[in-house]
């Protein structure tokens, strides 16, 4: 049995996102007689224990809390300071867990959260194998600048990994950036092909359309996002007034940025072609993308982007920029000529260029058919759970085999 502890900001159920699904995903996939992962991670809700299992994770909260918090008392005091706090607290609170059961290897989820208590952590116990994943959305021009009055002990933080697993090869550059010496891999974020891939039931289907008042003629662009700056949501809005009255706006999701966008829609006249629908839960989510008609985010920075592939499993056509590690999997005709088009690409904060695509899909049917289906054979064949973690598992097994035989923890 080997013991794996991780270092998350956040996990469920309160607030999730790629890297917390990540997690999940990965390590329900992976034996229960051969793997147990703890998770140190930040309470932010006081209704919610402070220890929990969850799936296949012993959950250990720790920081200051709100009974019944939300996404906005995250950015309030005392929630604010969490962010801060959690990289020194997450050391000690290792350490202890460390004492308790001792792991057999720390796993630190995205680096401008969690580099610092696991380099700390390392720092007092160099034997133990010591994985990083990079899974940073913003771009890492603003994250560096976060982490400066912390930069020695964040790159010390990066540079003591004994491997840096990236979800894109965007992201890998930067690592090779922080750290130009030592071994790294490209394992992407995956999708549940047999939640998303699996065709809804004609009822189903239509009384979903009917809950939303949806006519045969209305069109429904669709983004499953948090609401944030850079996730382009804005560029959308900016767009509906460019293309005919009977294409909308669905947007599921809460952020941050919710009123900043309301206040958007308000201002430029679009109320009655913008929904803001709310948190919605991965197993309601195949039914909303099928009820819509493209998926859309043009992100400012994307490190990956799960939301795109999960689309693409559904069969829906995306639309997204060609930021960050998007590239990976979005193939468009013009930037990739050499691959079967999967999606179509607009330039970041061009709204024009949104309506253009949007009206050359709607007027493509058979070209719609062909991309999405390319698209679906695409995330199928490369980007399914259970392929993300078998990947996974054979580099947790790797670096633990290496410390096990006493020599230097570094995966060949």
């Amino acid at each position: 049995m080997k013991r794996i502890l991780i270092f998350s900001l956040n996990y469920y159920p309160d607030f999730v996102g790629g890297a917390e699904v990540a997690i999940k995903e990965i390590t329900d996939r992976l034996p229960q007689e051969e793997f147990e992962f703890h998770v140190i991670t930040l309470r932010f809700n006081r209704n919610l224990p402070k220890e929990e299992k969850i799936g296949n994770v012993s959950v250990h909260r720790i920081g200051f809390s709100l009974r019944g918090a939300t996404i906005h008392d995250l950015g309030r005091y005392p929630l604010k300071l969490n962010k801060y706090w959690f990289q020194f607290a997450a050391a000690w609170h290792a350490l202890r867990l460390h004492r308790k059961i001792p792991c057999d290897a720390i796993w630190a989820m995205m680096a401008h959260s969690s580099a610092i208590p696991a380099g700390l952590f390392k720092r007092l116990h160099p034997s133990v194998p010591y994985l990083l994943t990079l899974q940073e959305g913003d771009p890492p021009e603003y994250i560096e600048q976060q982490m400066r009055t912390v930069w020695p002990l964040f790159i010390r933080g990066v540079r003591s990994a004994d491997f840096i697993q990236s979800i894109s090869i965007y992201l890998q550059a930067w690592g090779r950036r922080l750290r130009p010496t030592g071994e790294s891999v490209v394992i992407p974020n995956g999708v549940d092909i047999q939640l998303f891939s699996q065709k809804p039931n004609t009822p189903a289907l239509t009384a979903y359309k009917n809950t939303l008042g949806k006519k045969k003629t209305d069109i429904y662009l669709v983004t499953t996002s948090r609401l944030v700056f850079k996730n382009g949501i804005d560029t959308v809005i900016r767009a509906l007034p460019k293309l005919q009255e009977h294409i909308s706006f669905l947007i599921y999701g809460n952020g941050p940025d919710e009123k900043k966008l309301r206040m958007l829609v308000e201002e430029i006249g679009v109320t009655s072609r913008v929904r803001f629908m709310g948190y919605i839960s991965h197993a309601d989510m195949p039914l909303a993308l099928s009820a819509s008609d493209i998926f859309i985010r043009p992100s400012r920075s994307e490190g990956m982007g799960n939301s795109f592939i999960e689309a693409m499993a559904t069969g829906v056509p995306v639309i997204a920029t060609r930021e960050g590690g998007i590239p990976d999997f979005l193939f468009d005709s013009k930037n990739h000529p050499e691959q079967p088009q999967t999606g179509w690409s607009v330039n970041t904060d061009d709204p024009d260029d949104v309506a253009r695509i949007v009206n050359a899909i709607l007027a493509s049917p058979d070209t719609v058919r062909t991309v999405t289906q390319n698209a679906q054979t695409l995330v199928t064949e490369k980007y399914d759970w259970n392929t993300v973690a078998r990947s996974i598992q054979e580099l947790l097994e790797n670096l633990t085999k290496v410390s096990a035989m006493g020599g230097e923890n570094r995966v060949q």
